[in-house]
């Protein structure tokens, strides 16, 4: 009980200095600090050196007296990043800017605000660390369509979510010799190497479909109100998916042999997958479509698993086993 009652002494004695610290125009010295506490200066010296490590403890000199205070309100000390979330932040806007990803350019922004907000002592302090982990840290880039999507056909799309209208804009598929204008109500933004408009067509039964907003031109709102209902899950669509891709969906099975259950236990095959143990073998279990996109994935477990269910995922790896030995074929002249 005492040792508590010690400790909760000491916490009030430190909130009261924070306190008196920010609410200080000129700051305080250490005797007056020690005097405010009532306490002697060398409990009020390790009390500055513990708000030291958490607030920006401005110090000045008054003749030969030195002065503290803390420069910014108490919650800024807590919302300022530092150096390693920055550091993050900015390895995702790198590898963004190699991608070609859409929302890059608002991640850049937001990075220069951060930046930005920073006054000069904050800033010195913070580049050193800064500049070594921006140097040492990246975001692994993936192989995959090298596409250059617009930041402003983003922007128009989000903004026409923002005021709940359809967007108009012009699209060609691969298969498509020309482009042809299309109409959605916008069900929401994917993001990643390529990012997709997940839209559904007014006055149409059919469910939402995704355009590559990389294959969208003359993007613009279209002033007619349209969205999404009030139930509209985007995590329960994506669930239903493997990556993007929305199809009828499967009950998928993956028996995974003894040597690679261990790998599996920590892997991702899809965000509402389950594990049941089959002796030495793990069963893996979900419901998704995409069987394409799937059987390609699956290639990376070749030798590590089979496939249990369904026969339509059998078929299609079949179907890319085939396509795969055409690269392996030598060309006939």
């Amino acid at each position: 009980m005492a040792v508590m009652t010690k400790r909760l002494s000491n916490l009030d004695r430190t909130l009261k200095l924070v306190h008196a610290l920010t609410q200080s125009i000129e700051g305080l010295s250490l005797d007056e600090m020690a005097a405010l506490l009532g306490v002697n200066r060398r409990t009020v010296e390790r009390l500055r050196n513990v708000i030291l490590i958490h607030f920006d403890l401005d110090e000045t000199v008054d003749g030969r007296i030195k002065r503290f205070r803390i420069k910014d309100s108490p919650g800024r000390a807590y919302a300022r990043p530092n150096a390693a979330e920055v550091a993050a932040l900015q390895a995702v806007v790198e590898a963004g800017r190699i991608e070609g990803t859409a929302n890059t350019e608002a991640l850049e922004k937001l990075l220069s605000k951060i930046k930005i907000a920073f006054d000069s002592a904050e800033r010195r302090r913070l580049d050193n660390d800064l500049d070594l982990l921006t140097r040492l840290q990246r975001s692994r880039v993936a192989a995959g369509p090298a596409v250059i999507a617009s930041p402003e056909d983003l922007t128009t799309i989000q903004s026409a979510i923002l005021a709940a209208h359809c967007v108009d804009f012009d699209y060609q598929p691969d298969w498509a010799a020309a482009p042809a204008w299309r109409r959605v109500i916008p069900y929401g933004l994917i993001h990643g190497p390529i990012t997709y408009l997940l839209g559904k067509m007014p006055d149409r039964d059919d469910p939402p479909f995704t355009f590559r907003l990389d294959r969208m031109s003359n993007v613009r709102d279209s002033e007619i109100v349209g969205c999404p209902p009030d139930d509209w899950d985007l995590d329960a669509w994506m669930s239903r998916s493997f990556g993007i891709w929305q199809e009828e969906d499967h009950g998928i099975v993956l028996r995974v042999l003894p040597h690679a259950v261990e790998r599996a236990r920590a892997w991702r095959f899809h965000p509402r997958q389950q594990f049941e143990d089959d002796g030495e073998e793990l069963l893996v279990r979900f419901r998704s479509g995409g069987l394409f996109e799937l059987a390609n994935h699956l290639f990376g477990w070749a030798g590590d698993l089979v496939i249990e269910e369904p026969a339509a995922l059998k078929d299609t790896m079949e179907q890319r086993l085939t396509a795969a030995q055409e690269m392996l074929r030598p060309k006939l002249s």
